[in-house]
């Protein structure tokens, strides 16, 4: 056969799309984490696929017949379901008008339109937007949906009603952005549109996008030639099946393509992958033109999609043979496009398809890839393991960062219980993971309750290195403490307090002490402290004592929390006498007030400051009684010490004079 691309007419049928088909909608996953990484296809970036946000996508799903005989090749649509009723125009016009306002998720946005049962046709398109006029963040919602749902309900009437809309709304960068991407498609800007931007323009004080504006039109409705002819080649190409008739039509054109233009015409056709490849291979073995660089990569980015990925691999690696290299707007363009679709092995495979080229992909595509992988619904660790080898044997190094991003996407999805994994083939990688990621892993694990990985994790990291700093042993005490699990907690502390003795365990045993007394076991966190301080010669922080006497006040544990004193004077702080002199003078005897100051002896008994405290804390908690018995117990010279007895004699005349005299 001369021409092998005609093959392509054997094995593909034209799609034609179905006016009702909102049940079968195929919605596609955000790829917002990768946009804020890379140059997306949104409408900042002059697409001529979507110009404006990138809301959730949706491909309409066709169901077609081909009926074909020895002559010709004709084409009819069947649907097996059942015809829908249609909706008065105005409740269409009017509950599109109100979906869009009330919503911005693309997912939400199918279902209410589902609901209403409102089918999104070109005239429905045109009515839409001549209401928007005023409201341009609507009417960009709005035609960015149908762009990305349904591209070919945009027509060049359409076009212009959004960029009137722009343009007379004052959104000029917006205006020209849109005007390139019509260009590329091959639309032109109508005169009515001029006029009223003009207008705009011209009271705004806009002289230089008015005379732009005015060269658009410099020679005729198109912006020249070259346009001219990629409209007029894509109304060709699409107006029937490809065959002896569209040839003679377009070589009737006499037009020497150039490289542009055929680009031009390849995005064009982009709604139609399968004829603009025959085009592709028509126009060169025609001779009417010899494909370069560009034109390779236009080709391979209309074929990079789910339903022409074999074609697309042909493409490619044809484009390599002779010596050119991917674009770094192709390899952008399809990896989202594959991201979208979910076609993660597609995806590496351009990859390291980039990667073995000139134009490399940056480190973010790397962990991009990584964290598609990580949230897939299987996680695969051999395609996992195959980026960090393209990734590394391209001379790059894995850093704690990338591993962090991975380490969110698993917890995003509940999947943290693979980190073990990831971190080993990571390390495998030649990752060497620092302290700081250390310690964000062991409270990951420990915090969500993954005992088992954490112990993992622990384990691991001292076989491979042996180097679990005292940070990293603290936040898996901090994470098994706020999960809940004590018991855990204690026997990390036991193995770090094993392995690197106790001059870092001040901030780990303050975190368990703390835990023990928040689930009312302050009796236990005392019993812990005293044996450590007394077997380990662990010092714990004033603070851990303080926290310790305070909960033990409040549990009961008033004779346990006067034995904290003593370890506190030998560790050389001061005393913490307020929860002490408030139990006592509030609910405590005056038995208990004087083991308190016994308590706080050592060659002699407490100074007399702190007596007068507990004296006068009796005294306004109305308790004289347990003050004067207290008081007949302590030594001498307190009994005769002069601010004792001027406290005692104050308080006594103070009573007397509350004490209303007698009537006669």
């Amino acid at each position: 056969m001369r021409y092998p691309w005609r093959l392509l007419l054997l094995r593909s049928c034209p799609r034609s799309r179905l006016p009702i088909l909102t049940q079968s909608q195929v919605l596609s996953d955000s790829v917002s984490s990768f946009s804020s990484l890379l140059h997306t296809q949104s409408f900042h970036n002059a697409s001529s696929q979507s110009y404006l946000s990138n809301p959730q996508n949706r491909k309409l799903a066709t169901n077609s017949l081909l009926f074909m005989n020895h002559k010709n090749l004709s084409f009819r649509n069947f649907s097996s379901e059942p015809a829908v009723e249609q909706k008065d125009p105005d409740h269409a016009l009017e509950a599109v008008i109100d979906i869009f306002n009330k919503y911005r998720d693309g997912n939400d946005i199918a279902k209410e339109l589902e609901v209403n049962a409102v089918v999104i046709s070109h005239d429905l398109v045109l009515k839409v937007l001549r209401n928007l006029e005023s409201n341009p963040d609507v009417a960009r919602r709005f035609f960015d949906w149908v762009l990305e749902s349904d591209g070919e309900r945009l027509s060049s009437k359409s076009y212009n009603l959004m960029l009137g809309i722009l343009g007379v709304n004052g959104l000029v960068e917006e205006f020209w952005v849109l005007v390139d991407a019509m260009k590329k498609k091959g639309y032109g800007v109508s005169g009515r549109v001029r006029d009223k931007v003009a207008e705009i323009f011209e009271k705004e004080g806009l002289d230089s996008d008015l005379e732009k504006l005015k060269g658009v039109f410099a020679s005729g409705s198109l912006h020249n030639l070259a346009e001219k002819v990629c409209s007029t080649v894509g109304k060709i190409v699409r107006s029937e099946v490809w065959g002896d008739n569209v040839e003679g039509r377009l070589r009737d054109l006499n037009v020497a393509f150039s490289s542009d233009q055929v680009k031009m015409i390849l995005e064009n056709l982009g709604a139609q992958p399968t004829k603009a490849l025959i085009f592709f291979r028509w126009v060169e073995e025609s001779g009417l033109v010899k494909h370069d660089e560009g034109t390779y990569n236009a080709m391979a980015r209309v074929l990079g999609r789910e339903d022409c990925i074999d074609r697309f691999w042909k493409v490619v690696d044809e484009m390599r043979s002779k010596g050119y290299e991917m674009e770094m707007e192709t390899y952008v363009k399809v990896l989202v496009c594959f991201s979208k679709r979910k076609m993660i092995k597609d995806a590496v495979d351009l990859y390291e398809y980039a990667m073995n080229g000139a134009n490399r992909p940056s480190v973010h595509c790397c962990t991009f890839l990584l964290r598609k992988i990580a949230v897939a619904k299987q996680l695969d660790m051999e395609l996992f393991s195959r980026v960090l080898r393209i990734f590394t044997e391209g001379g790059n190094v894995l850093t704690d960062s990338m591993l962090d991003a991975v380490l969110k996407s698993l917890t995003s999805v509940g999947r943290l219980g693979d980190c073990n994994r990831v971190l080993q083939a990571m390390e495998e990688a030649g990752l060497v993971a620092g302290g700081n990621m250390q310690r964000k892993i062991a409270f990951r694990l420990t915090h969500t309750g993954k005992k088992e990985e954490a112990t993992e994790f622990m384990y691991h990291i001292e076989a491979s290195n042996g180097n679990l700093d005292h940070r990293a042993w603290a936040s898996l005490i901090e994470g098994h403490c706020l999960a809940g699990d004590l018991e855990k907690a204690f026997d990390c502390f036991q193995r770090m307090v094993g392995s690197k003795g106790v001059s870092h365990a001040g901030y780990p045993l303050e975190l368990l002490i703390s835990a023990y007394c928040d689930r009312n076991r302050a009796v236990d966190a005392w019993k812990l402290l005293r044996n450590y301080v007394k077997e380990n010669q662990l010092k714990p922080w004033h603070t851990t004592y303080k926290v310790l006497i305070r909960k033990l006040m409040v549990q009961g544990g008033f004779k346990d929390a006067l034995g904290i004193l003593g370890l506190m004077k030998a560790d050389g702080f001061p005393p913490f006498v307020d929860p002490f002199i408030q139990y006592v003078s509030k609910s405590g005897s005056n038995e208990d007030a004087m083991a308190f100051l016994k308590a706080m002896t050592s060659k002699r008994f407490p100074s007399t400051s702190v007596v007068l405290r507990v004296f006068e804390a009796f005294f306004e908690a109305a308790r004289q009684d347990e003050a004067q018995n207290l008081l007949s117990k302590c030594p001498h010279y307190i009994r005769n010490h002069a601010d004792v007895l001027n406290l005692f004699c104050s308080m006594k005349s103070g009573e007397s004079e509350n004490v209303a005299p007698v009537v006669a």
